[in-house]
């Protein structure tokens, strides 16, 4: 009995360390695929780490519900099972909580290597990080259970692929439920920073639970009276959580911050943590401030805003808003704010008219539309140079913005009566006319 419980150890000992590397490789593959891209802040590594227990957590529970069921074939050979102390029961599940806990703050460490050594923006929440250790030891004792009670050779994999769908059911939950996993929610903004108290309100809930599954298991085994108590106890704390989690009322306020900014040609200021992207965002709004000079939508600042606020623009000041630095962040940002410029015309002909605008202060190829006006325009306007057609919106900017763009404003064209069957002239260099001044009469001075 000796040598076999020896053997059983080793096992143990060696399965632990094959565990810590699994847990470590997987969490570091789904941290990574959580963190917001570009984003250089603590937040996004807490964000990240968390999110990993989705993936670290079955994989835990799994490992957790293997070493139950050959500790109770283990102790199959002992006549009762009353003498087992209470330390000696809670010792195998404990052990299990610190490997896994140990591959947890691995995961962090090795994540906040790069942080260290670069400027981070924001704070380390280690309100955050207890809870995502809360919430691995919950995974472990859902496995530890389910394997003490099912000692069968599937109860693993099916202890990790329930508590995957399990919490997975809870974190994309629409209601109050989805509090009750361990996670942030998303989408994630860092000008709203992390919570401490909704944290600790979630550590409270999770830990309760943990030691109510701990202690009602080993009052079950043990057949002690006060160890059930304090599992009563643990109940108790587990249900104060929740009902703080349900009762609370979530307030999205934002935290002051100084800006990251570019103040060259105009100034351009983002979230700290995103600082990555103000040259790709000053070059992108650069070229769009040019084309609105002289006209009602001039600026000369852009502002990053936190995500579900309101974005109402201020004098000479753009309001963006950005989730991450993923590849075509800049004209994402770009295309959103010139499509608030005008909103889309009810009617065909005027949407198309306003298309082409859009098109050109986007910088991407005018669109010829399905008419013959439309494809009469885009070649009119083709036809001018950049200068011209700058003084072109700040003429008729009005009209662009309440969608009252005609054949008139391009050159008189084919209006809507026109022949389809009518070839289009081309129009290789057309200038606008104005119909009460030259260009260089209403130009402010200096204009380029």
């Amino acid at each position: 009995m000796r040598e076999s419980a020896a053997i059983t150890r080793e096992e143990l000992k060696l399965s632990a360390a094959v565990t810590v590397a699994v847990l470590l490789a997987v969490g570091l593959v789904a941290a990574w695929s959580v963190l917001i891209p570009g984003v250089d802040a603590w937040e996004n590594i807490v964000v990240a780490v968390i999110g990993s227990l989705r993936l670290t957590g079955p994989v835990a529970a799994a490992f957790a519900a293997w070493v139950a069921l050959r500790k109770r074939r283990a102790l199959r050979a002992r006549p009762k099972m009353a003498r087992v102390s209470t330390w000696r029961a809670l010792k195998a599940p404990l052990s299990i909580v610190l490997v896994v806990v140990g591959a947890f703050a691995a995961t962090v460490l090795v994540l906040a290597v790069k942080t260290v050594l670069t400027e981070q923006a924001g704070r380390l929440s280690v309100a955050g990080l207890g809870m995502g250790m809360a919430g691995l030891a919950l995974y472990v004792m859902i496995g530890w259970v389910t394997g003490w009670l099912l000692p069968r050779a599937l109860t693993p994999p099916l202890a990790g692929l329930g508590c995957y769908a399990l919490f997975t059911w809870l974190a994309d939950g629409s209601t109050w439920a989805d509090r009750l996993a361990p996670g942030t929610g998303e989408p994630y903004d860092l000008f709203q920073g992390l919570t401490s108290a909704a944290f600790l309100d979630q550590t409270m809930w999770l830990l309760g639970l943990t030691l109510a599954l701990l202690l009602g298991w080993a009052a079950w085994v043990t057949r002690r009276p006060l160890v059930l108590a304090c599992a009563m106890l643990a109940v108790l704390a587990a249900g104060a959580g929740v009902a703080r989690l349900v009762t609370k009322q979530e307030v999205a306020a934002t935290r002051p911050i100084a800006y990251a900014c570019e103040d060259w040609p105009i100034t351009v200021c983002v979230h700290p943590g995103m600082r990555g992207g103000l040259t790709e965002l000053s070059a992108a709004f650069t070229r769009i401030a040019s084309r609105l000079s002289g006209t009602p939508a001039a600026f000369t600042r852009v502002e990053q805003r936190p995500l579900g606020s309101e974005l109402r623009a201020g004098a000479g000041i753009v309001p963006i808003q950005m989730a991450d630095l993923s590849n075509g962040f800049a004209d994402e940002a770009v295309d959103a704010y010139v499509e608030s410029l005008a909103a889309k015309c009810t009617d065909s002909p005027g949407d198309g008219y306003r298309e082409i605008v859009v098109a050109w202060l986007r910088g991407e190829p005018l669109p010829g539309g399905p008419l013959p006006e439309h494809q009469y325009a885009a070649a009119w306007f083709s036809g001018l140079s950049e200068h011209q057609r700058r003084e072109w919106l700040r003429m008729f900017y009005n009209d662009f913005q309440a969608c009252r763009l005609s054949s008139r404003h391009f050159g008189g064209g084919p209006g809507p009566m026109a022949d389809p069957a009518r070839p289009t002239p081309s129009v290789t260099q057309v200038y606008p006319i104005y119909p009460t001044a030259t260009v260089s009469e209403i130009s402010p001075p200096g204009w380029q």
